[in-house]
């Protein structure tokens, strides 16, 4: 296994401020303790795929906790057989022969030559091989540390402690079915950590939200009470160069509270809170809007005014839906906004938005992206739109007071549901939506909700 390679990386940050190693010990002990592990039985985590997230996620415990060999076990899964285009291939070289510190470390592996074969062309590079040298397919451009990778799924999760779900919403169910049969024979119950963002809907026997635990949950029948949700207002590559950051780590107390500690570094806050659904909700509720604003940067040149008239609308829209799931709205505000804020600056859903808009893209490309890896709002743009369609859920419009489904006060959601899911509209829509005279003043959709009794417990499968 690899340890700790670059100890100075792992220890030191960019202040200047070094992180006592036995205080690293002392928690990894703690959580050694809780879960029962014997002293020649090593912590087993493994990340279960590979995207940025899920392998920063890797990087930073094995930064962290690599070094302590005989007590914990880092590993990360992702399916083998990915090729690496010929274009990233180049680009990789150029990242390596930027970085003196990478490129000495792979020297000393002896594993450079391989990439200047790939970048003259006479050789193939596998995103699992890279990955193996800390190469991420969807962030070439923040070298991570090497990682212990695995590429059959049983040999992965068998005999886990710890399984971080770092697959999109969409790949979470066929996977963890899969991983289900190797665990029928499981004496010991795993815990699961999700950083998965996105929703199905489901209209039976009543419409609700299904988000990634619960298919976690039913798949594998690892009980709720072992399945947990981390997730922020944070990007991968600046979490694991040092910028600070925090994320909240939900569900039961028994869990969430050791776990929050043990994750827990001077760069990286990570609180604990209760709200398990609803917080994996609004984690998948921001990319929906995310590359509507995408689109209205690129459509209006970065225009800051024409911005801010969609931030105003679509975050109207979200604290509306946000009191049709939960009973106290007003405790995710701050999350819901932190996190919208940080995905319209820089997250992948808003660059998607972009793309398209500029005609660099097209729907016909699907949702998953070449260097990027799965825009998980196309499909939340889909699942939301058909929840709030129900006419079983209708609400008061406020022009006629007559009862219309909710979807029908969301003009943004309908608007990006016709452009991406039906295609019926192209990108400039979306600024048409904006820009009608018949729209109703965001703070009246505030109103709407806060003076009616809008929470629907059922959509979060609550009785």
């Amino acid at each position: 296994m690899v340890g700790s390679i670059d100890t100075l990386h792992g220890s030191l940050y960019s202040n200047g401020s070094s992180y006592n190693c036995n205080g690293l010990e002392e928690k990894l002990d703690e959580l050694r303790c809780l879960l029962g592990k014997s002293a020649n039985d090593p912590l087993r985590i493994v990340s279960v795929g590979a995207g940025a997230w899920g392998s920063v996620f890797a990087a930073l415990l094995q930064d962290s906790y690599g070094q302590f060999r005989e007590k914990v076990q880092i590993r990360i899964w992702r399916r083998p057989g990915k090729a690496v285009d010929r274009a990233t291939a180049e680009h990789l070289f150029e990242v390596i022969n930027s970085r003196e510190d990478v490129l000495r470390r792979l020297i000393r592996r002896c594993a450079y030559l391989k990439y200047v074969e790939a970048r003259l062309g006479d050789r193939t590079l596998f995103a699992d091989e890279i990955l193996k040298d800390g190469f991420c397919l969807n962030m070439i451009d923040t070298p991570l540390c090497p990682l212990k990778v695995v590429t059959n799924l049983q040999e992965a999760v068998w005999d886990a402690d710890i399984v971080v779900n770092g697959l999109p919403s969409t790949e979470t169910r066929e996977v963890f079915e899969e991983i289900s049969k190797y665990w029928k024979e499981r004496i010991t119950v795993p815990i699961i950590i999700s950083l998965s963002k996105g929703i199905e809907a489901a209209l039976e026997p009543v419409p609700h939200i299904i988000t990634p635990t619960q298919m976690i949950n039913r798949e594998t029948g690892v009980p709720i009470e072992n399945i947990l949700y981390l997730g922020g207002p944070n990007i991968a590559s600046e979490i694991y160069n040092k910028e600070y950051a925090n994320a909240r780590i939900c569900g039961a107390e028994k869990w969430r509270k050791p776990l929050a500690k043990f994750l827990r570094h001077p760069h990286f806050i990570v609180w604990d809170n209760s709200d398990l659904v609803t917080h994996e909700v609004m984690g998948g509720l921001k990319n929906v809007y995310a590359i509507g604003a995408g689109m209205v940067a690129a459509l209006t040149n970065e225009s800051a005014t024409s911005k801010s008239v969609y931030f105003a609308h679509c975050t109207s829209e979200m604290i509306f839906i946000t009191h049709l799931l939960t009973e106290e709205p007003e405790k995710l505000a701050g999350p819901l906004l932190a996190d919208t804020y940080v995905t319209l600056l820089k997250g992948r859903n808003a660059w998607y938005g972009q793309m398209l808009a500029k005609g660099e893209l097209s729907r016909d490309m699907g949702d998953s992206i070449s260097g990027k890896g799965m825009i998980q709002g196309v499909s939340a743009i889909g699942a939301f739109y058909e929840l709030l369609s129900q006419s079983s859920l209708s609400v008061l419009h406020p022009d006629g007071n007559k009862p219309v489904a909710p979807v029908e006060l969301c003009p943004i959601l309908k608007t990006l549901y016709k452009i991406l899911i039906t295609r019926e509209k192209s990108a400039q829509a979306i600024l048409q939506a904006l820009r009608d005279e018949t729209l109703n003043d965001p703070r009246d959709r505030i109103e709407i909700a806060q003076t009616h009794a809008f929470y629907r417990p059922s959509l979060l499968g609550q009785p």
